[in-house]
């Protein structure tokens, strides 16, 4: 590792890095704020498409954490932007909330239910039969099918909660048809977001807690990662996987003299 580049660019998961059920993680507004003052481009990236960017912001700044809008980077933003480069103007089916249609609508996408384009499956609280059913019958009738990202569950403070990709295989099971995930650990993802920050690959650091979606996408898009684990992996898991992160760390408080 020591002929790789000084880090002049940081990109850091959310969930798990930054806080924990709703709670700052220690050292996390501190790494922020310098990140801010030493003006190095960053962007915090989620895989969660419920939220539009100035919501998350206002969300985290309700604990405490300083992150402006235009400094997240969404599944949905991924999304929109990579549908927007393959179909300009196209048409959408959503089942998704305000951060994927908001999206949406801001790269230029009409969404309806009359023979689109495509279906894009996003994250929501409130799955219906109905618009599950709809999504299916449009599959079948020739739209293609999107998904903002594969994670099968997700966190709430009451256990864990089925996501997207537990939905997107319920769909697949139904037409068999695989739908294209645009999130992470998609690469996509990640080098939008290096666009998207001004950045460049070989000076750029990946931080998460999950190997199957941060660190390998991270690795995928030829960045450093830094696996924390404050999160979903513990050491030992680290093993079971083919690749390795570039570090393990036990928090994002070891980073900050980094900045």
């Amino acid at each position: 590792m020591a002929d790789r580049k000084p880090i002049e660019s940081w990109l850091t998961d959310m969930d798990g890095v930054l806080i924990h059920e709703g709670t700052p993680i220690p050292g996390a507004k501190e790494f922020l704020r310098k990140l801010q003052e030493s003006g190095k481009p960053f962007l915090v990236l989620t895989n969660n498409s419920i939220y539009t960017p100035r919501d998350l912001s206002a969300r985290l700044a309700g604990m405490g954490l300083d992150v402006p809008e235009d400094r997240i980077w969404t599944s949905a933003l991924a999304t929109a932007n990579f549908l927007k480069s393959q179909r300009p103007g196209g048409t959408a089916y959503v089942i998704g909330e305000a951060g994927l249609t908001t999206a949406l609508y801001q790269a230029g996408y009409v969404l309806t239910d009359k023979d689109p384009d495509y279906v894009v499956l996003g994250e929501t609280r409130t799955y219906s039969f109905e618009a599950l059913t709809k999504a299916i019958r449009l599959i079948n009738d020739g739209a293609r099918f999107i998904c903002t990202n594969p994670d099968e569950t997700g966190p709430s403070t009451e256990g864990v909660l089925p996501a997207t990709g537990s939905v997107a295989a319920l769909i697949t099971k139904a037409t068999g048809v695989e739908p294209y995930f645009v999130g992470k650990p998609n690469p996509l993802m990640m080098r939008e977001a290096l666009n998207t920050a001004g950045a460049h690959s070989e000076t750029a650091a990946m931080i998460g807690d999950r190997m199957d979606t941060d660190v390998v996408s991270g690795l995928e898009a030829g960045m450093q990662t830094v696996l924390v684990l404050t999160g979903l992996t513990a050491p030992e898991d680290v093993e079971r996987f083919p690749y390795r992160p570039t570090r393990v760390v036990k928090s994002i408080a070891d980073l900050i003299d980094e900045i």
